[in-house]
């Protein structure tokens, strides 16, 4: 469930559009058919879609169960980095999308999943099973899952209070003058594009990465990104907002087109820590850089060296 109180700055905007502006993971035609179904009330009582949000408004959502659908298991030789009875720490590929949804009911981490094991916490359903976080479908990289309720509610309460460790590497368009630095910048759906972020201060989220440069070339720059906060596409679109778009990223990344091997943004999950949720032992683990995105450094340092 959720709830929200609107503030002075969000009154006058339609129910539907506020909600699908704070809550990106949910489309407006989603919003508009739980209106209907009394699954979102304001004050305590139903309304309508048109309905305009007022200073003091309480909305309250309530997120349905999903639906049961059968997920197929598939064995899709899972590079499984770590795994014990709570959790389980998995090192996707770039191209393999993490749940099912529209489009995608095959092929996915969690098919893989159901494969490999079948003792999985329910908490985000039958179409997430385990799946206490996300990386985008271009992006490679490290990913825990949750094994059990009680280690998924441990795992996802270590994620709000920030006291997860996630970093990833970068090949971005452009040098990076500054060694390290901090990109602290609210986050929010493209009003022009429902599909992409931008960094903006109409109903946005905070969003804080933190950068290191790890090496410079002529006209390209790898660097290491750690989240602080974890919105969607957040180390794309801050990296696109300070000037140096990823390379290969499609939505956010350069202008003119660039002929590297790499299907998709060159970002890789490489670190990832947290606490266990039953040893409270900190448990960190990395992975190298995968093959198209070292092959992108090679042609790189080739032709800028």
């Amino acid at each position: 469930m959720e709830l929200y109180e609107i503030t002075s700055e969000e009154n006058g905007v339609r129910i539907d559009k506020f909600i699908s502006d704070h809550f990106p993971q949910w489309s407006r035609t989603i919003i508009q058919q739980w209106i209907v179904d009394n699954h979102i009330q304001v004050n305590g009582t139903p309304i309508k879609s048109k309905y305009k949000v007022k200073a003091g408004d309480h909305i309250e959502i309530r997120e349905p169960d999903p639906i049961p659908l059968e997920i197929p298991a598939e064995n899709l030789n899972l590079d499984i980095i770590y795994e014990d009875g709570d959790v389980l720490v998995v090192n996707k590929p770039r191209g393999m999308v993490v749940h099912p949804a529209p489009g995608h009911y095959t092929g996915t981490l969690v098919n893989g999943l159901m494969y490999h094991c079948h003792d999985l916490s329910g908490i985000n359903g039958v179409m997430r099973p385990g799946i206490v976080h996300r990386i985008d479908k271009d992006t490679s990289g490290l990913l825990m899952v949750a094994k059990n309720d009680r280690a998924h509610e441990s795992l996802v309460n270590q994620l709000k209070n920030k006291e997860t460790k996630r970093r990833y590497y970068a090949i971005v368009s452009g040098i990076i003058p500054h060694d390290k630095g901090t990109i602290d910048a609210p986050i929010g759906r493209n009003p022009e594009d429902r599909q992409s972020m931008m960094v903006t201060e109409k109903n946005s989220r905070d969003a804080v990465t933190h950068f290191q440069v790890v090496e410079r070339f002529y006209r390209h720059t790898l660097v290491s990104c750690e989240l602080e906060t974890g919105r969607t596409h957040q180390i794309r679109v801050h990296l696109k907002y300070i000037g140096f778009p990823i390379v290969g990223d499609p939505k956010y990344g350069p202008r003119k087109k660039q002929k590297f091997p790499i299907e998709g943004q060159a970002l890789h999950a490489e670190l990832l820590g947290f606490q266990h949720p039953s040893t409270n032992e900190l448990k960190t683990f990395q992975v190298p850089m995968p093959h198209d995105m070292e092959t992108v450094l090679t042609e790189i340092k080739k032709i800028e060296r």
